[in-house]
């Protein structure tokens, strides 16, 4: 079921649009205005700066595009300008969103005759190098990759007849406020452009940057709480942790969705969900910010035209894409922040088509729930979790994560540590232990180490492990040990375990070389194939010539004393 497009009385032919771009518009199938439209449009081409505010996909792309079409047809550029120097500047804060406004734009102006280039990150950086140098009337990108152009002379901005803001507020979100400065500061006064800044939300901050770089902007607000409620059907279910993957592709399979997006918060999620789908025969693929830029664009592709039923994504994917006919969205995660939630339901019901919304409030993202039904201004109704929603899964094994974001055990609070546990020596390799030095190779077990149980011999490894030092174990050893027998037997089959030789002779050893060191013990033997030690000059009565030196000089040292004190009295 569909709904009629919420469009306004104002036609596209009653604007009096430049002739080639009426045709584009009309090739893409716009009769009438929409709401954000009707309110933008006329100010725009009458030349006044407009700031508009307006759910995605309800026309804000158009309006713009529309508008920038029909004053550079209108006004002819300035006879100085150089072939790198664009008329039009489109700046959006994601590649996903840059390469869908160039699209937008591709097909209302594919009669107007201007050239439209396209510089974003992550490819194709030569390509579009020599793009922007042989010229264009318009260029639309993103902050990053525009800037690295034009610190390189590659293009410059003096020339700017039209500007344009679009999801200013995800500009400030995604820390590009700075650039977004830097780059204003080198166009045309505000006086000598037309400048429209489009957002989803507008925000003080928003307004401050409005009224610092544009000439007296009008407000344009169509509020959200409308599309929001009326277009968009709504629920929530409640899951635990272990329910939400087997909730999620009950409901799949239920609702026979066709062209679906989930969104959650982190992406370790996504791509573990991803491999939870596919497993139970869901094809599905994970976006994020990570993903290489020819993968993103092709799984947009492919969701687009039909060929993934399932686009999983974060927060990346949740502004100014538009994406016709997607029939369900899933909040798998709730976000944390009530405009996303605002912005990733809008992936449905755009251009007026129903959708369905449903989230999942876990417990890890339920204390968001209050704060965005305060934003959109209604509760949102509650559904049971029924048994038969919850299906029969097949689990896919993957590392246990911890809720810091860490595999549990490593850098947590004991958690447990996937894998068979090692018992190795210490970090940095089995050096030779106390007693043992002076030998080349591991110590030759003796003829009962030999024939020993494996119980005694794991016996003798924990004993070991459990005298040694904390920072002498190893990593896999810290932390609760899980006992591989009772205390009792292990201590039996330990003592049980006769010593080697080399332990019975080590008492003797240590005698002997305290010996050597005492107070009258003499030179140890000198080790052979070693040169003899020096040994010190002995003169009369056996004593050592720096002992005779040292009481000699204490007797004048007396001597002296005592002449000092018969002179003072």
């Amino acid at each position: 079921m569909t709904h009629q497009t919420p469009v306004t009385d104002l036609s596209f032919s009653s604007l009096h649009l430049p002739e080639p771009l009426a045709r584009g518009i009309a090739d893409a199938g716009f009769e009438r205005c929409t709401p954000i439209q009707a309110g933008t449009l006329p100010r725009a081409l009458a030349g006044l700066d407009v700031a508009g505010q307006a759910l995605t996909g309800t026309g804000k792309t158009a309006a713009f595009l529309v508008a920038m079409y029909a004053n550079l047809l209108r006004q002819p550029p300035a006879a100085d300008r150089p072939v790198t120097s664009p008329r039009g500047f489109i700046l959006a804060p994601t590649r996903e969103l840059a390469v869908q406004i160039h699209r937008d734009a591709e097909l209302l102006g594919q009669y107007c005759g201007l050239g439209l280039g396209l510089a974003f990150g992550g490819i194709d950086y030569e390509k579009q190098r020599r793009q922007l140098e042989a010229g264009v009337d318009i260029l639309i990108g993103t902050p990053g990759r525009i800037i690295d152009y034009y610190k390189q002379r590659v293009f410059d901005l003096r020339h700017v007849q039209v500007l344009v803001l679009d999801e200013a507020d995800r500009m400030f979100d995604l820390g590009f406020i700075a650039d977004i400065r830097y780059l204003m500061r080198r166009l045309p006064e505000p006086s000598k452009r037309l400048s429209m800044l489009f957002s989803a939300t507008l925000s003080q901050r928003v307004l401050e940057l409005a009224y610092e770089h544009m000439n007296e902007p009008e407000l344009i607000r169509i509020e959200p709480e409308k599309v929001t409620v009326d277009l968009v059907r709504q629920a929530i279910y409640f899951p635990s942790m272990d329910e939400k993957a087997r909730l999620l592709v009950g409901l799949l399979r239920k609702l026979g969705a066709t062209r679906t997006m989930v969104f959650v918060n982190m992406k370790r999620t996504a791509e573990r969900l991803e491999a939870t789908l596919r497993a139970n025969n869901i094809d599905a693929e994970a976006m994020s910010g990570d993903v290489p830029q020819n993968k993103r664009l092709r799984m947009l592709r492919d969701f687009h035209e039909g060929r993934l039923p399932v686009l999983i994504a974060t927060d990346v994917a949740a502004r100014g894409l538009h994406i016709p006919d997607v029939s369900h969205v899933f909040n798998y995660d709730l976000p944390q922040d009530p405009e996303d939630y605002v912005h990733r339901i809008g992936r449905t019901a755009r251009a007026g088509a129903a959708g369905d919304a449903i989230s999942f409030g876990c417990e890890d993202y339920v204390q968001s729930l209050p704060d965005i039904e305060s934003f959109i201004g209604r509760k949102l109704p509650v559904e049971a979790v029924t048994p038969d929603l919850l299906a029969e899964i097949t689990e896919v094994a993957h590392a246990h994560y911890s809720r810091a974001g860490r595999p549990g055990g490593r850098g947590g609070r004991g958690g447990p540590r996937p894998g068979p546990r090692r018992d190795s020596g210490p970090r940095g390799g089995q050096g030779p232990r106390a007693g043992e030095r002076g030998r080349s190779g591991p110590r030759p077990p003796g003829p009962a180490a030999a024939t020993a149980s494996p119980l005694a011999a794991g016996a003798a490894r924990l004993s070991r492990s459990d005298q040694a030092p904390p920072g002498d174990r190893s990593r896999h050893d810290r932390g609760p040990r899980r006992p591989d027998a009772p205390r009792e037997a292990v201590v039996v089959a330990a003592l049980a375990t006769p010593p080697t030789q080399a332990e019975v002779a080590e008492p003797g050893r240590r005698k002997r070389r305290r010996r050597r060191r005492g107070r009258g013990g003499g030179a140890a033997p000198p080790v052979a194939g070693s040169e003899p030690a020096a040994t010190p000059a002995i003169v009369g009565g056996g004593m050592p010539a720096a002992g005779w030196l040292a009481l000699v000089g204490a007797a004048l040292l007396g001597a002296a004393a005592l002449a000092w004190l018969a002179l003072r009295g």
